[in-house]
């Protein structure tokens, strides 16, 4: 199995856990789109903002004395938008209907984090 393999997995057991979630997709920091589960034709958009937003938030963290980013939550009228950290080279997005639990959604979120963080950071670090 290869890393973008288990990274689209992951995603697809992350939606199967929260069925809330309207999308997931794993991005590099910088924006590049590494796998998306989510019928938005627009994860690339979705990506680079994602990007965006995590400059600014990594940003803040730092300067308010927080230690290093884990995760970003934002909420609008029609629902969620989360960011969670996923190694140190990659991040994943998921988007929320507004009756999801917020606080299962930070747990399962969470993990699948951890273990996309795994995967590509062990794929960066084979040769």
């Amino acid at each position: 199995m290869t890393a973008s393999t288990g990274v689209l997995d992951e995603l697809h057991r992350l939606r199967t856990r929260l069925p809330q979630l309207t999308g997931a997709l794993a991005a590099s920091v910088d924006g590049l789109v590494l796998a998306r589960d989510t019928p938005e034709a627009e994860a690339e958009t979705v990506a680079a903002l994602t990007a965006a937003a995590l400059g600014v938030a990594v940003r803040l963290t730092e300067a308010t004395g927080q230690g290093r980013f884990r995760e970003l939550l934002v909420r609008g009228e029609s629902g969620y938008v989360a960011t969670y950290a996923a190694g140190t080279a990659a991040v994943i997005t998921v988007t929320a209907e507004p009756r999801v639990n917020v606080g299962r959604l930070h747990l399962e979120a969470r993990k699948a984090g951890a273990r996309i963080g795994e995967l590509v950071d062990g794929a960066l670090e084979r040769p």
